[in-house]
């Protein structure tokens, strides 16, 4: 699978860190096929698409997008940096380690992994704990709350 990454807002992460982020948990997922693009953007910007897209305007962290049809497999994740941001501090994690785990997470949900319910949501969190390993960071097994303002 083709990956891209955009920066739509100035981000602590590399695009390659990114991408490989994206492609880890693909691999893990069992995508293979067609193209990703995964866009850095503000808490405001991602607010917007919250709202337009779940009639929901408050600000969230990620939120994934199947937008393939027959002409092939296209797939959005768009990742709040200022969310990334809040909650590594308030964790005390750095920022690149977040937004890593944001691209995993967003992916994910397009590999079907979901967290709506208590069983769906520990498959979730087990699958991001091995591909965050797979890149390389430590596993953390502290309670991750969302941080909005």
């Amino acid at each position: 699978m083709r990956v891209e990454v955009t920066f739509d807002a100035p981000a602590d992460i590399s695009e390659g860190t990114a991408r490989a982020a994206a492609e880890a948990a693909l691999s893990h997922g069992g995508r293979t096929a067609g193209e990703l693009d995964v866009i850095l953007v503000s808490d405001e910007a991602l607010a917007e698409l919250h709202e337009r897209f779940l009639e929901d305007g408050s600000v969230t962290d990620v939120m994934s997008f199947d937008l393939s049809d027959e002409a092939g497999e296209q797939l959005e994740v768009y990742v709040s940096v200022d969310r990334a941001r809040a909650v590594a501090a308030a964790r005390g994690l750095p920022v690149e380690r977040e937004l890593a785990l944001y691209i995993v997470h967003g992916t994910l949900h397009l590999c079907g992994y979901d967290d709506h319910e208590d069983e769906e949501r520990a498959r979730m969190r087990e699958a991001e704990r091995i591909v965050m390993a797979t890149l390389g960071y430590p596993r953390d097994d502290a309670p991750h709350e969302f941080v909005g303002d």
